[in-house]
């Protein structure tokens, strides 16, 4: 006999008492849940873990606590706040957003999920976040923790990012998404995916969903959702350079797109070390994995560059705080000035 799934209001029903009794309640983007506290967490949760939000966030809200504030910051300011979390474009992505509803809607979000959208870096999980948690009206969502719930309890299977099973997800979501208790309603389907549906050893003893959940009752609570096919990482050679002067340090602002975007950095060099000349030595390396490579990053001290440009700067070691810089940058920089 197959099993049969709860109907969207039966389903609703079992989450929102679960997620009463079990659910988180104390985190600090939960108090006071306005727009742009949800957007600033939201943002921070993308691919991070909520223990390492959790400072930067409350850091984050005591520098920058309204929209109006953000939009004043400079990038620089901004940056300094984000180092160490990577995904670096967020950052740049929430400072665009409060620039644009601080002079589109005079720092006033509005609360429907298309109009949402129209602001940069805000896509359909976020809007969907923000009309939920800050509104508590109508906002499906569907993010890591909510593929994975989904994918099990009704028996999705595919690879959850290709066109076709998101948009099987994103169909469910809106039809079993209610109209009234959606705060609460959405954060059960984050906290249940995050404390019970667990990507590894789920606590299917105590989910309320076990009798109708498909993989389950089929025993396939392994194999959803569909892994993706592993790739192998490569990895890649990164050099570049040490360069100091008179208590300062020359350091170079990387491009708004690609890796470390909009940071300060180690001037990086792409031709071989030894192209320099003889007066170059090897200052130290260090390692760093990326989503999609390993940096095998090599520092080359050397007195002077021939030609400086005008991303670069002389910044005095007292200031280096002031900077964001990747985090494997600043670690190996504060290594080698002790």
């Amino acid at each position: 006999m197959a099993t049969k799934s709860l109907t969207p209001k039966q389903f609703q029903e079992y989450l929102l008492t679960w997620q009463r009794q079990h659910g988180r309640h104390d985190l600090p983007w939960q108090q006071n849940p306005s727009p742009y506290r949800v957007l600033v967490s939201e943002v921070m949760l993308q691919q991070t873990q909520v223990v390492t939000v959790i400072p930067y966030f409350e850091r984050w809200m005591a520098s920058f606590p309204t929209i109006e504030a953000l939009a004043n910051a400079t990038e620089d300011e901004v940056m300094s706040h984000w180092q160490g979390l990577g995904y670096y474009s967020r950052a740049r992505n929430l400072r665009k957003a409060a620039i644009y509803i601080h002079e589109t809607w005079a720092d006033e979000f509005p609360s429907d999920v298309k109009t949402l959208q129209e602001i940069p870096g805000v896509g359909r999980y976020t809007a969907g976040a923000i009309a939920s948690f800050a509104f508590n009206t109508y906002g499906p969502i569907v993010d890591g923790n909510v593929k994975r719930l989904f994918c099990r309890y009704f028996g999705i299977e595919g690879v959850p990012g290709t066109s076709a099973v998101d948009k099987q997800l994103w169909s469910t979501a809106e039809a079993y998404t209610p109209t009234i208790h959606n705060r609460q309603y959405a954060q059960g389907l984050l906290d249940m995916g995050a404390t019970l549906c667990k990507p590894k050893s789920p606590d299917c003893d105590a989910c309320s969903f076990t009798t109708t959940c498909i993989a389950y009752q089929t025993n396939r609570v392994s194999e959803l959702p569909t892994p993706k096919p592993k790739k192998v990482i490569p990895t890649k050679p990164g050099h570049f350079l040490w360069i100091e002067s008179n208590g300062k340090l020359l350091l170079e602002k990387r491009a708004d797109d690609g890796i470390w975007g909009a940071l300060w950095c180690l001037p990086q060099i792409y031709i071989e070390p030894e192209q320099l000349g003889d007066h170059v030595k090897l200052q130290g390396s260090f390692k760093h994995t990326f989503s999609h490579y390993k940096l095998d990053g090599k520092v080359w001290f050397i007195n002077k560059l021939g030609i400086e440009n005008a991303q670069q700067q002389w910044i005095p070691f007292n200031n280096l705080n002031d900077l964001g810089l990747p985090k494997p940058i600043r670690t190996f920089i504060e290594k080698h000035l002790k």
